[in-house]
């Protein structure tokens, strides 16, 4: 019997299996993806996450093949109306490292075990001095059981409607796109425009990532690329609307379980919080989950004794640093969504006006800088 199951190996499944198969834990993984890929659309790793990272080597692994993002500009008519300075933040990593998904995956596995793939878990049942946990094809036990599969994995834990969920209306579009050099090759851009936001994040090898509200239309393949490459044009990128071929849209909710344990069951990443995907905060937030769970539960494996104390408050902070961070989403959100033309004048006006008069504050919000994580370190 292994001491860990960890339920789905996703960037959040893998890096807790990996912490805690370095501390020579007995970790079986269970993943319903026969292969590995899809889920997050996250790219941006902050700096708090980072950090965490650095005992298990996992942060050089990233770093070696990311961009580093030092600064951000909000634009608007091709106008600067303010600059993010994360190279100003007072932490060991000051920017955000972008970088594909599956190479963050494959920085976050190295130590990790493989993953048994094509197991449909139906079940999961704590019951005194372990967990049981079922699948379509078998049944497995272990002392602990982390369920870190996704949404996808919710109703397997929590009672249905249990979750506080809050849905939006806006809608995305979002592509990747490789573009000719240019001077703010390495720049994250927010471009504020009466008919909404786009956002664009650097990343290796010459390509950004474009994501720009979706006034909505027609989900066929065509027709989002065409709204898309209009944005682009609109908002000043006309050579990545030239030179993309594809475009996907996605909505946005926010959810928050009322727990993220039950005795010897935890809960972590997106099957406990959904937050917008734009700027990271849900992988972000997942991947702090697992680095800061992993050192509780190999105490309490090592020693017999449940860090009843610990965990407790590893829950509170969790929950109260996903609280945070869906505020300051829809925060985000908000400022991106359509205004009429005077309203847009006087929105960008405040925004300049706050950006110059905050400092760091933004920065650091947006770096998960009021992670319960940061402020430990």
């Amino acid at each position: 019997m292994p001491e860990v199951i960890v339920v789905g190996a996703g960037p959040v499944g893998t890096l807790l299996s990996a912490e805690l198969a370095r501390a020579g834990v007995d970790v079986e993984v269970w993943e319903r993806r026969p292969e590995r890929g899809g889920g997050s659309r996250a790219i941006g790793l902050h700096a708090t996450t980072l950090t965490a990272l650095e005992a298990g080597g996992a942060t050089d692994r990233l770093l070696a093949g990311a961009v580093r993002v030092r600064r951000g500009e909000a634009r608007s008519g091709g106008r600067l109306l303010g600059t993010v300075r994360f190279d100003r933040l007072d932490t060991r990593h000051p920017y955000v490292a972008t970088l594909p998904q599956a190479a963050t995956e494959a920085a976050l596995s190295v130590g990790a075990p493989a993953a048994e793939r094509g197991v449909r878990v139906t079940g999961i049942r704590p019951d005194g001095d372990g967990v049981t946990v079922t699948a379509a094809d078998r049944e497995g036990r272990a002392p602990i059981v982390v369920v870190a599969a996704g949404v996808g994995a919710r109703d397997l834990v929590y009672r249905p409607g249990a979750p506080a969920r809050t849905a939006y209306p806006d809608r995305y579009l979002m592509t990747d796109a490789a573009l000719p050099p240019r001077p703010d090759a390495e720049t994250a851009l927010v471009h504020l425009a009466p008919g909404g936001v786009l956002e664009s994040f650097p990343l290796p090898d010459g390509h950004r990532r474009f994501v720009a509200w979706d006034a909505g239309g027609s989900d066929e393949p065509r027709a989002r690329l065409d709204r898309l490459r209009t944005a682009l044009r609109e908002r000043g990128e006309a050579a990545a609307a030239d030179s993309i071929a594809e475009a996907s849209s996605f909505a946005v909710r926010r959810v928050l379980a009322p727990a993220m344990r039950r005795g010897r069951l935890c809960v972590i990443g997106d099957t406990a919080h959904e937050i917008s995907p734009i700027g990271g905060q849900g992988l972000n937030l997942g991947l702090l989950d697992a680095a800061t769970l992993a050192p509780l539960l190999i105490r309490w494996l090592r020693t017999g004794t449940e860090p009843s104390g610990s965990l407790g408050r590893w829950e509170r902070e969790r929950l109260s640093s996903a609280r945070t961070a869906g505020r300051l989403g829809a925060v985000n959100m908000r400022l991106g969504r359509p205004l009429g033309a005077a309203a847009h004048g006087v929105m960008t006006r405040s925004l300049g006006t706050v950006l110059a008069a905050t400092g760091s504050l933004v920065p650091r919000a947006y770096a998960m800088g009021f992670d319960a994580a940061a402020r430990r370190r």
